[in-house]
């Protein structure tokens, strides 16, 4: 599997295989404190009592994670502190088995934590990060030379722009997702950036907010003609693409939802793990839908598939529908 990109390449960097690893993951680790069965909305100057409370490694861990548990040979390139929650982290990915060449240890605190207020459907999330100098992503695409780079969240800019040509020059295949990044389509950089995306993948909610747009459909109208595929998370109401002037739906896996956290990461290492095998757009759709489905009836990323997992889920995945765009 080669990218599509290459124009205006450097011969001296055109050497798709040996792949120094299958995927890259680059992203920070965040420490999930995710509050479940809440009974009514939290509000300013009210108090709600949480039914269950959980702690669990989230961030850009759960694709690294999810995709190392459909047997793909990962490198995950984060950072850790001396503090408690880099510690738990670290711990998670050393019993997750994750290869640590690209983890950074840092003398001080490297906290990154999420608190989650989990309704069914949806969360709502407040943050901290301490700041640290990022690993130049140029750097990590040369030194790891990956079949896929997966950057979690939404990320753009003359220094990502020459990365991800440098990648495109490799022959790897870049997908990225969005997350809640300020940005819009009338950055003439974002849009620069999404041209050398080979998948991107943000939620219905993330493309509306980018595009502009009032409707789904819009938004994939606005965003089709910029990436090679696009795909957008939908869901209790599925998934849709659109690649090469063909659109394809699918609704979601009926299931009960216990936690919505981390759902799209497991989608995304689905539909990452299904185009690594060669399978065609429907099938990555379904695979997708698959691992976010089972990720939801469990507590932030803990029910995440493995590959006998899949199989199971995939019995229950509905065939996508293809229409031309």
């Amino acid at each position: 599997m080669q990218s599509s990109r290459g124009a205006g390449s450097e011969p001296e960097e055109v050497c798709p295989e040996p792949w120094g690893c299958e995927v890259l993951v680059v992203g920070a680790y965040f420490a999930d404190l995710i509050f479940r069965d809440l009974t009514r909305p939290v509000l300013p100057g009210s108090e709600v009592f949480a039914g269950a409370l959980d702690l669990l490694p989230g961030g850009a861990f759960t694709p690294a994670m999810a995709m190392h548990r459909l047997d793909h040979a990962v490198v995950w390139a984060t950072d850790f502190g001396d503090d408690l929650f880099s510690g738990q982290i670290l711990a998670a990915a050393r019993a997750e088995g994750l290869d640590e060449r690209g983890f950074r240890h840092h003398r001080g605190p490297v906290r990154s934590v999420t608190a989650s207020l989990s309704y069914p459907g949806d969360r709502a999330m407040a943050s901290f990060q301490d700041q640290v100098d990022p690993q130049p992503l140029a750097a990590l695409v040369r030194e790891h030379r990956p079949r896929v780079l997966l950057l979690p969240q939404l990320q753009y800019g003359e220094t990502v722009l020459a990365a991800l040509r440098i990648a495109g020059r490799l022959g790897t295949l870049v997908f990225m997702d969005c997350q809640d990044v300020p940005g819009t389509l009338d950055d003439p950089a974002l849009r620069a950036v999404l041209a050398e995306v080979d998948v991107f993948a943000p939620n219905a909610d993330e493309a509306l907010r980018l595009t502009g747009a009032s409707t789904l459909d819009g938004a994939l109208y606005r965003l089709a003609p910029l990436v090679r595929t696009v795909v957008v998370k939908r869901g209790g109401h599925g998934a849709s693409a659109v690649s090469a002037g063909d659109r394809h739906d699918i609704a979601a896996i009926p299931v009960d939802v216990v936690d919505t956290t981390g759902a799209g990461d497991c989608f995304n290492a689905g539909f990452l793990h299904a185009r690594l095998e060669g399978r065609p757009l429907p099938d990555c759709l379904a695979a997708a839908v698959a691992c976010g489905a089972a990720a939801v009836t469990g507590p932030g990323s803990r029910l995440a598939l493995d590959r006998a997992g899949l199989r199971r889920w995939l019995s229950r995945a509905p065939r996508p529908e293809t229409a031309k765009s």
